[in-house]
């Protein structure tokens, strides 16, 4: 059974719902992430709030996996921010940018559906582990989900240059 959820716990996850909402608006509207866009602004900087408050939360018994997710989702911000902002690598930097801005989303929704799952319904979770089919399927789901977000995005890039 997980701990009770603290303020920070509840200012996390409030936030995060706001960067995903914002990461499917913009999706939506522009086809890639960008922070060029309001949508994707937001999205830019809640999620770096996001996985900042991640990494102070420690009511499950020290760093773990969520910790490491964060670290990784402030990497590939940065990475995309880069790409973004100063194209490092020409015209490929567009790509890169995509690929570090769709990995933050992959990031948010793997601790997303697995606290989700792992504290709804209260008092009898959905699943009781990580290795639950259940959660692994949802992991599988979102990486599938990522890789062809990600080739869509490149064949829409791809087509805009």
């Amino acid at each position: 059974m997980l701990p009770p959820m603290t303020l920070l716990g509840w200012i996390h996850t409030v936030l995060g719902v706001v960067a995903i909402a914002s990461a499917v608006i913009c999706l939506y509207r522009y086809h890639f992430l960008s922070v060029s866009t309001r949508s994707g602004k937001i999205y830019l900087i809640v999620t770096v709030l996001v996985a900042g408050s991640a990494l102070a939360i420690y009511n499950q018994g020290g760093f773990n996996i969520a910790h490491m997710l964060a670290i990784l989702t402030l990497a590939a911000a940065g990475f995309g921010y880069v790409m973004e902002r100063w194209k490092p690598l020409g015209g490929l930097s567009v790509y890169a940018q995509a690929l570090g801005y769709s990995s933050t989303l992959l990031f948010h929704m793997i601790p997303a559906i697995t606290d989700f799952l792992r504290r709804l319904p209260v008092g009898d979770p959905f699943v009781d582990s990580f290795t639950h089919p259940l959660l692994q399927g949802f992991h599988l789901a979102f990486l599938v989900l990522f890789l062809v977000g990600y080739g869509w995005q490149c064949v829409r890039l791809r087509g805009q240059q």
